[in-house]
């Protein structure tokens, strides 16, 4: 985006849905099932959960089962869930100043796609610097 107006919510959706058409076919493929949503910020419940005092430390969440786990767990009882959270992806983008939104939305979005194939943080941070 070369707008200088902070991109709505509607505007994340829409990048969030480019990046992820974008994925290789087979990582979309597990992914598919995965719902996006878009929210300016976790609620007050998932950043107690998480023990998050900051609301702006939070730039992204997976919820759900992991594809790994759901054999033995039965049927999910819920979608898996996405969820970016704008406001957060917003201020780092802005601190950052070396990647574009875009950019930054499609990798927090494929961090958390990860969470949804099984990948820990560690696992995630492993590959993320074996790509670099």
């Amino acid at each position: 985006m070369t707008d200088p107006i902070a991109p709505s919510l509607d505007d994340f959706a829409r990048l969030a849905q480019e990046a992820f058409d974008a994925l290789p076919g087979p990582f979309k493929q597990a992914a598919g099932e995965v719902v996006i949503r878009i929210d300016d910020f976790a609620d007050e419940a998932t950043l107690a959960e998480m023990e998050i005092e900051d609301p702006f430390e939070l730039t992204g969440l997976y919820h759900g089962v992991d594809i790994g786990r759901r054999d033995s767990l039965g049927p999910a009882a819920e979608p898996s869930r996405v969820f970016l959270y704008r406001r957060p992806i917003l201020d780092e983008w802005c601190e950052r100043g070396d990647v574009g939104i875009g950019e930054l939305i499609a990798h927090v979005l494929i961090h958390e796609i990860g969470h949804h194939l099984g990948l820990t943080d560690d696992d995630i941070h492993a590959i993320e610097d074996e790509a670099d």
